[in-house]
């Protein structure tokens, strides 16, 4: 029963929250003049961040040092388990374009957020779609404006981390950027996946800022070594903060294990 007042609750609030901030995030956009509209965005960035306070049983724990400078763009990569991962991720303290799913973009109020913010659309259904992702955040790389990737394309349904798709690693090496890899972990308990509950007891959410993978200084010119080289390093974060091996943690790697 806490459970479903608490979801009331929450949703309730970001409901109004959301029809609030379209006149804010309006306003900063007729008047934002920087091509990557930064400022657009990082209006945007504080909503997620304001959300995350509406719900009282949540505890948000950022970890890692940020970038020194917001306009020194890299491409973001980020493991996905759970709606919450973009309120969350919002506590970092710096713009970045998010590349999101058409289905978000069509939906009324926090569709028209999105695209006021900058961020990027992405159709699934449709394969053209992906080189106009790409080369819209490259158009935002050579602006100064960091873009965010979840490379595994959708929430992971077992908090384990799934095959990441190439494209943000191949924009990285084409823009000659550096890769900052983000973690995320407990949000899958706070709002699973397929669920609109949120939980009274969950565990704390963590997003950790791990060091910038330069992909030329670091030897990993090609898309499939650099792509894992990012994710087993996500992979590690998970594994040290669930205190299990990088086994239990990668499903790659448990997919291929032999039966016993």
């Amino acid at each position: 029963m806490r459970d479903i007042l608490l979801s009331a609750w929450v949703w309730t609030s970001t409901a109004l929250l959301l029809i609030a901030w379209v006149p804010i995030i309006a306003v900063v956009r007729l008047t934002d003049r920087d091509p990557a509209l930064y400022r657009s965005g990082y209006t945007l960035r504080l909503l997620g961040r304001s959300m995350t306070y509406l719900n009282p049983f949540w505890d948000v724990k950022v970890e890692g040092t940020p970038p020194d400078n917001p306009r020194n763009p890299y491409v973001v990569v980020g493991n996905h388990l759970s709606q919450g991962d973009p309120p969350v991720v919002s506590r970092l303290p710096w713009e970045m374009k998010w590349v999101a799913k058409k289905e978000l973009f069509d939906l009324p109020v926090a569709g028209w957020l999105l695209r006021l913010s900058g961020d990027i659309c992405v159709d699934r259904n449709d394969p053209a779609s992906r080189s106009r992702v790409i080369d819209k955040a490259r158009r935002y790389i050579d602006h100064k404006c960091s873009v965010m990737f979840f490379p595994e394309g959708t929430r992971s349904r077992d908090g384990r981390v799934h095959q990441f798709a190439n494209g943000a690693f191949r924009l990285a090496l084409d823009a000659g950027v550096p890769v900052l890899p983000i973690v995320i972990d407990g949000t899958q308990e706070a709002l699973p996946k397929h669920s609109l509950r949120f939980r009274t007891n969950p565990e704390t959410m963590r997003v950790k800022v791990l060091p910038p993978v330069d992909p030329r200084a670091e030897g990993l010119t090609e898309v499939d070594t650099l792509r894992a080289h990012v994710r087993q390093q996500i992979v590690a974060q998970l594994a040290e903060w669930r205190g299990t091996s990088p086994d239990a943690v990668d499903a790659l790697t448990s997919r291929s294990a032999p039966s016993s």
